[in-house]
């Protein structure tokens, strides 16, 4: 029967390919989702596409058949074809987001359905699937009146903090659940933590992981890319029937507590129809209004958005005091990737090119700095919560966070310079922050208990040419970036070119023992001479050119980078 069609993969990164498919699901009211493979079924004379579908992590979608194949098999041949590949991915439970129309064809691959809408429905096939989940809530079920609250405290605001607080007083046993998908700019696990952190008092909250059941990908996949559509309605209405189906049960909740919402339209939609849906099934919905200070509402969006802007300061306000600790984790992290962005930078890997280096691009840098979060977290939270830590503890940390590098990039040292500035930056902020200390003077103190490494190209520059390295910096507090550089980059911040300055200025002040074993200490002379000259009479051209003379001379200022980075840093907790 299907001697004339292939199954094909179809790269969704070709134009020609994404037209394709976009054209033919249209013809179907679909649109074209975010998707990891995707395969077709074409006619082999005429490449004409007449069924497709796709799959992202462990959701298939994206489903759209001809009406010249309804009832040929082929559907079944297409989508087992698409588990086959999940499974060579490790993906053994597969779940499937689609139209209620298709349910037959899942439901004969062994599929069963988990929650359905008027316009979507959702199955799943495998065996650690959802009954695990309901099995995990179900452990903490409690007896008496049972309330539950879904957020993604993305952070976690005062106004989550009231929100469970009053939620508290109207139940015997209240459950938070904490969003699971990891789609936001806080971690699924920095998300858990600061709802644990601030719940940890009181005893009639329990914290729950969450799942992709429950405001997902799956379920409810428009919520984190904040689309009010009619595609997200019925998504809304997918999401809140498993709650009710499903997860409600399981917890004994017959309460679900929300928070007001003035502002988004998606979440006042999902609002509108969990007062319309879960009272029907036994669920009481409380709308609680929000949270404001100084006439603003207090939004998780706007701590976000303040912590964007380099407005650490205000966005504290915002916050318990255990969220702090991951606000600076991520300043830290944010500051990283700033440096990485910046375009052209002269002989350092930028979105443009590689720079002087040929063992590393953008994305080995970006994958790096994404290894290193869970470091800069760790030594956050430990920094705040206790007295300044021990070198020697700090050290271990270091050298599981760079393990943890070399496997992001293949064995490439990427970072281990900022590793080593940047740890030290975030330790001495949450000690500002807990214990009113002077980041310099805290961040020397460290400094001065660690040996000095042996084994190193900035440790043979030293001791050759006399000059100080990154320890002997650190050892100084960073006087000359608190002094100078924060100073110059904080007084021109509305120059819309100020970090590629501030990077001039730093590469023409330092002694930077990447340049000076790349290139000699003569070199490394000219290089500040000539950084210096670019700043007094700048232009992007300028820097560009110097650009391509670096990289033909293999230089590249990774140290004056690192600095870049710890100044945007401190800008955003000085600001």
């Amino acid at each position: 029967m299907f001697n004339n069609y292939d199954i094909v993969e179809m790269p969704l990164s070709l134009k020609r390919n994404r037209a394709m498919v976009e054209d033919f699901l249209a013809k179907s009211d679909l649109r074209l989702d975010d998707i990891d493979y995707y395969a077709a079924v074409v006619d082999r004379d005429s490449y004409q596409m007449l069924a497709g579908g796709g799959f992202k992590d462990d959701i298939i979608k994206c489903i759209a058949v001809d009406d010249s194949l309804r009832g040929t098999g082929m559907s079944q041949q297409l989508i087992s074809h698409l588990m086959s590949q999940m499974s060579s991915l490790g993906y053994n439970n597969v779940k499937v987001f689609t139209k209620p129309g298709n349910a037959d064809i899942f439901e004969s691959l062994g599929f069963k359905t988990l929650g359905e809408s008027s316009k979507a429905i959702l199955l799943e096939n495998g065996l650690d699937g959802l009954s695990t989940y309901i099995n995990y809530l179900r452990s903490l079920k409690r007896e008496g009146k049972n309330g539950m609250i879904v957020m993604n405290a993305n952070p976690f605001t005062l106004g989550h903090q009231y929100l469970i607080e009053q939620a508290t007083k109207q139940v015997d046993n209240l459950y938070v659940i904490v969003v699971g998908e990891d789609k936001s700019q806080f971690t699924s696990e920095e998300r858990l933590a600061m709802v644990e952190a601030r719940c940890a008092h009181l005893k009639n909250v329990t914290v729950c992981r969450g799942s992709s059941y429950i405001i997902s990908a799956a379920t409810f996949p428009s919520y984190f890319i904040k689309q009010a559509s009619d595609a997200a309605n019925a998504q809304i209405e997918l999401d809140l029937e498993i709650t009710a189906r499903h997860i409600a049960p399981a917890l004994g909740a017959t309460v679900r507590f929300v928070g007001s919402e003035p502002v988004d339209e998606l979440t006042r939609n999902y609002n509108a129809a969990m007062k319309s849906i879960l009272p029907q099934r036994g669920i009481e919905l409380v709308e609680l209004p929000r949270l404001e200070k100084d006439g603003m509402v207090i939004s998780a969006s706007t701590v976000r958005q303040m912590l964007a802007n380099g407005d650490f300061g205000k966005a504290k306000d915002m916050v318990p005091s255990s969220t702090l600790p991951y606000l600076v984790s991520w300043l830290a992290v944010n500051a990283l990737k700033q440096e990485l962005d910046l375009t052209p930078k002269p002989g350092l890997v930028d979105t443009h090119d590689n720079g002087a280096h040929s063992d590393m691009d953008y994305d080995t840098m970006f994958r790096s700095i994404n290894s290193l979060r869970p470091y800069f977290t760790k030594l956050a939270t430990m920094s705040y919560s206790t007295p300044l830590p021990e070198a020697s503890t700090l050290q271990r940390l270091g050298i599981d966070a760079e393990n943890d590098m070399f496997k992001a990039t293949g064995g490439v040292n990427t970072h281990r310079g900022a590793l080593f500035s940047m740890g030290l930056a975030v330790v001495a902020a949450c000690q500002m922050l807990a214990n009113d200390k002077n980041w310099s003077e805290t961040i020397a103190a460290i400094a001065k208990q660690m040996p000095g490494g042996n084994d190193t190209h900035g440790a043979s520059v030293k001791q050759e040419h006399k000059v100080a390295g990154a320890l002997e910096f650190a050892q100084n507090g960073y006087k000359e970036l608190t002094d100078m550089w924060l100073k110059y980059y904080i007084d021109n911040k509305n120059d819309e070119y100020i970090k590629h300055k501030t990077l001039l200025l730093i590469i023409s002040e330092l002694d930077d023992t990447n340049v000076i074993h790349r290139a000699g200490y003569e070199m490394a002379q000219q290089v500040k001479q000539e950084a210096a000259h670019l700043l007094e009479n700048f232009s992007i051209e300028g820097l560009e050119q110097m650009n391509r003379r670096f990289i033909d001379a293999n230089i590249s200022p990774g140290g004056a980078a690192d600095m870049l980075s710890l100044t945007i840093f401190l800008s955003a907790l000085t600001k």
